[in-house]
C-alpha cells in the first residue's frame, strides 16, 4: 500500500545530457497515452530517460511514480511479485500477484516505470493490460529494446546522441565522464577534433562513451580511437557502414574486455552471476579462486568500478556498507565469457552457496536483537535468493537444497511480509522432492503456517498433518514439534479453541524436552496464552504473556514480542486498563511495521479502534469516528493478507465490540464515510493515523531494545 504524494524514483546521481526533444516527447505522449514503452538498443540511454520523464511528470500523479527495476526477474510468474515489492506493497494472500494489484491500483494516479522489459516481454506485456484495462488512473512508462506489442502502447524510440561536432551531446558527456575519471579533462582547440571522432566513431551511444572514458586513466584520447578503430576494421574488413549501433557497443564492450587485465577479465565474468545489485563480502566469497585470491577482489573490483564496468551503489542507510551492480548489456557480456570459460555451474553453485548460507545466518540472527538488520539485509539480497532457488529447482540434484533454502527462509516470508511469495517457492520445493527428508518436514510446517496466516486452512490441515506423520514415521521429533504446533494455529483460527490450548501446550513439552528456544517457541507461549484468552481464562493467559515478555527481553527478540503486545493490550482491556492497552497496542503497531508484517500490524490497529471507543485519560468520551475510520484502515490492511481477522470469531471479538458501539450511536452515513476514509489510507499513513492520532502531533515512538521493561516505549534505535 502506499501514501498520496509518495513514489521510489531514485535521485540522480549524474546529470542527464541533452535529450531535450526526447523528454518533451514523453512528456507529450504521457498526457494522451497509457502506456508509453521507450525503446532503443542496449546502452542508448533509455533507463535514464524515463527516470527523469518520470521524475518531471511525477507532480501530476496524485500517489506518486513507482520505478520497477525488472531485470533481475528471470521467472515470469515472479514478475507480479517484483511490481508489488516495489510498490511497497505487502501481500501474504494466495490470491494471484495480479489480482492483489489491481486492487492496489484500482482507485489510485500512479505513475508505474517498469524498467528493464526485454527478456520478460510477454509477461510484461499481458500484466501491462490486465493492469491498465483495471485501474483508470494508471499510467505505465516502460523500457525495452523491442516493443511490448500491449494494446494501446506508444513508442518513443531512442536513438544516441548527436555526435557531429565539438557542441554536440556526445561529445558533451564524453568530456564530462572523462574529467571524472581524469580530474581536469576538457574539450580544447587542441583535442576538440579527435574527441569528436571518438564519439563519432562510437555512434554516440552513451555506455560506450562512458566505457572509453573510463580508459583515460591509461590511455590518451588519441590511443583510445586509434586502437578501436584498429578493432572496428578486423571485424568488419574496413566498411564502416557494415557495423550497425547494436554491434558498435558491443565492438567497444569487446575491446574495453580486452583491455583488462587477465584478473579484470575473470572477475567481470564471474560477478555476472549475481541478479541485481551484491556486496564485497559476496564477490570475496563467490568469486575468488582459480586464479583469483580472495584478497585481491576489492582491487580488482575497484579497477572495473574506475573503468565503468561495475557500478557502485550508494549505501542503503548511514554507516552500511555500499554494494555493486553490473549494467545488463555489460552482464550478459561478462555471462558470455563465463559460460565459455566453463565455469558457470561453479560460479552459480557458489553463489548458491553464500545465498543459503546468509538465509542460515540470518534464521540464526533472527533470534537476536539483530533481526531489524537481519531483515533488511536478507530483503536487500532478495533478488539473488531468487536466482539461488531458481538454481536449485533446475538443476538436477540440488531438490534438497531447495527444500532447505525455501524453508530456512521463513522468518522472511512470514515476519517480513513476503507469504506470497514464499508459498510459490515453497509449493515448487514440495512438488519437486516427495522424498520424506528433514528438509521437507520442514518445508512442510512452513507451508502449513504460510496457508494458515492466509487463512487458508483447506490447505493448511492437510500440509500439516503430513508433516507430522512423516515426522512420527521417521522418529524427526523437532519436525513434530512444528507441525503440532502449526496445527494448533490452524485450530486457533478456526475456532477450536480447546483443541489449540491442548495443541499448544504439546508443542511446548516437545520444544522443551529438545531444548528448543527460538522465536517460533515465543510464538507458541503467545499463541497459547491469547487461546487462553479468548476461552476466558484471563490470569493464566497472562501469566503465559509474561514469560513471553520476559524471553523477549533476556534475548532482545522483537518480532515475536509485537504479538505479545498486541495479547497484552487485550488483556489489558478486558482489567478497564485502557492507557496500558493503548501503549502496548501502539507499540505493537509501530514494531509490527518495522518488520512490514501486516498480520501483526492489521491485528494491533483493529485493537487500537476498539480502544478508541473507551474514555481517554482525563475522562474524555472516546472519539467513535476515529475508531470507525480506524477499523476501515485495518480492512484495508487485512486485503493484503486474506480472510479479514482470518474469519475467526476469536479473532473478531473486539472489532464486533467496536463496532457495535459505534453503529449502534453514530448514523449510519456517518459510520459509513468514516469507514471510507479509513479505507483510503495508504499503510503508511495508517500507521501514523494509529500512533499519532488524527492531529499527528505526537512524536514516534521508538524501537524497544534489549532491558527494556515490557511495553515500554524507551528512546532508543529508529526505524
Amino acid at each position: 500500500m502506499t501514501d498520496r504524494r509518495t513514489g521510489n524514483l531514485p535521485s540522480a546521481t549524474t546529470g542527464l545530457v541533452g535529450r531535450t526533444r526526447e523528454l518533451g516527447e514523453a512528456a507529450a505522449l504521457l498526457a494522451e497515452a497509457r502506456l508509453v514503452t521507450v525503446t532503443g538498443c542496449g546502452g542508448v540511454g533509455k533507463s535514464r530517460v524515463a527516470l527523469r520523464a518520470a521524475t518531471l511528470a511525477e507532480p501530476l500523479f496524485a500517489d506518486g511514480a513507482w520505478l520497477v527495476d525488472c531485470s533481475p526477474v528471470r521467472d515470469a510468474a515472479l514478475l507480479g511479485h517484483a511490481v508489488a515489492e516495489a510498490l511497497r506493497l505487502t501481500d501474504g494472500t494466495a490470491r494471484e500477484p495480479a489480482d492483489v494489484l489491481i486492487d492496489h491500483l484500482a482507485r489510485r494516479e500512479l505513475l508505474l516505470v517498469l524498467d528493464g522489459c526485454e527478456q520478460l516481454a510477454d509477461a510484461c506485456a499481458a500484466l501491462t493490460a490486465r493492469l491498465l484495462a483495471a485501474a483508470p488512473g494508471l499510467r505505465v512508462l516502460a523500457t525495452s529494446r523491442q516493443p511490448l506489442n500491449a494494446p494501446g502502447e506508444h513508442l518513443l524510440p531512442l536513438t544516441p546522441l548527436p555526435a557531429d561536432s565539438p557542441g554536440a551531446d556526445a561529445v558533451t558527456l564524453f568530456t564530462r565522464r572523462a574529467r571524472a575519471v581524469v580530474p581536469g579533462f576538457r574539450l580544447t582547440p587542441a583535442n576538440e577534433d579527435v574527441v569528436t571522432a571518438l564519439c563519432r566513431r562510437l555512434d554516440g551511444i552513451p555506455l560506450a562513451l562512458e566505457l572509453a572514458a573510463g580508459r583515460l586513466r591509461a590511455l590518451s584520447v588519441d590511443q583510445i580511437t586509434e586502437r578501436l578503430d584498429d578493432r572496428f576494421r578486423l571485424l568488419t574488413g574496413g566498411s564502416r557502414s557494415a557495423v550497425p549501433r547494436h554491434q558498435t557497443l558491443r565492438t567497444t564492450i569487446g575491446w574495453s574486455h580486452e583491455l583488462c587485465s587477465p584478473q579484470e577479465r575473470l572477475l567481470w565474468a564471474r560477478v555476472s552471476v549475481f541478479a541485481g545489485s551484491f556486496d564485497l563480502d559476496a564477490a570475496e566469497y563467490v568469486c575468488s579462486g582459480r586464479g583469483l585470491r580472495q584478497e585481491e577482489v576489492l582491487e580488482v573490483l575497484s579497477e572495473l568500478v574506475a573503468k565503468s564496468v561495475v557500478v557502485r551503489e550508494h549505501a542503503p542507510a548511514a554507516g552500511e556498507p555500499g554494494g555493486y551492480r553490473l549494467l545488463d548489456t555489460v552482464r550478459e557480456y561478462g555471462a558470455h565469457w563465463l559460460r565459455a570459460s566453463g565455469e558457470e555451474r561453479t560460479l552459480r553453485r557458489l553463489h548458491r552457496d553464500w545465498y543459503v548460507g546468509l538465509a542460515s545466518w540470518g534464521e540464526i540472527e533472527w533470534f537476536s536483537p539483530r533481526q531489524v538488520p537481519t531483515s533488511l539485509r536478507t530483503h536487500r539480497a532478495h533478488a539473488n535468493l531468487r536466482a539461488a532457488m531458481d538454481f536449485c529447482l533446475g538443476e538436477p540434484g540440488e531438490e534438497q537444497l531447495a527444500l532447505h533454502l525455501a524453508g530456512t527462509l521463513w522468518y522472511f516470508w512470514v515476519g517480513c511480509g513476503h507469504l506470497g511469495e514464499g508459498r510459490h517457492w515453497l509449493e515448487l520445493a514440495l512438488a519437486g522432492s516427495p522424498e520424506p527428508t528433514e528438509s521437507r518436514a520442514k518445508a512442510l510446517w512452513v507451508t502449513g503456517y504460510v496457508c494458515t496466516l492466509q487463512g487458508d486452512l483447506l490447505r493448511a490441515r492437510p500440509v500439516l498433518e503430513e508433516c507430522r506423520r512423516q515426522a512420527l514415521a521417521t522418529g524427526d521429533d523437532r519436525a513434530l514439534a512444528y507441525a503440532v504446533h502449526r496445527q494448533g494455529c490452524a485450530a486457533l483460527i478456526g475456532d477450536e479453541l480447546p483443541r489449540a490450548t491442548e495443541l499448544f501446550q504439546e508443542a511446548l513439552w516437545h520444544y522443551e524436552k529438545l531444548g528448543e528456544l527460538n522465536s517460533n517457541v515465543l510464538m507458541a507461549m503467545f499463541e497459547l496464552g491469547l487461546a487462553l484468552l479468548f476461552q476466558g481464562e484471563q490470569e493464566q493467559g497472562e501469566a503465559w504473556m509474561a514469560r513471553v515478555c520476559d524471553r523477549c527481553e533476556a534475548h532482545g527478540e522483537q518480532w515475536a514480542y509485537t504479538y505479545g503486545l498486541f495479547a497484552m493490550a487485550y488483556g489489558a482491556w478486558l482489567n478497564g486498563d485502557f492507557e496500558t492497552a493503548r501503549i502496548h497496542a501502539r507499540e505493537s503497531v509501530r514494531l509490527n511495521h518495522v518488520f512490514r508484517d501486516l498480520v501483526g500490524t492489521a491485528l494491533a490497529v483493529e485493537m487500537l479502534a476498539l480502544l478508541t471507543t473507551e474514555p481517554g485519560p482525563g475522562g474524555e468520551p472516546g472519539d467513535l469516528r476515529e475508531a470507525r475510520l480506524l477499523q476501515g484502515a485495518a480492512h484495508s490492511i487485512w486485503s493484503g493478507v486474506g480472510i479479514p481477522l482470518f474469519g475467526s470469531r476469536s479473532f473478531n471479538a473486539a472489532h464486533a465490540e467496536c463496532e457495535l458501539r459505534v453503529l449502534s450511536v453514530l448514523p449510519g452515513p456517518e459510520a459509513a464515510e468514516s469507514f471510507r476514509l479509513g479505507t483510503l489510507l495508504g499503510l503508511e499513513a495508517a500507521v501514523r493515523r494509529a500512533l499519532e492520532g488524527p492531529e499527528r502531533t505526537a512524536p514516534p515512538a521508538a524501537v524497544r531494545l534489549p532491558g527494556a521493561r515490557c511495553g515500554e516505549p524507551l528512546a532508543g534505535q529508529r526505524e
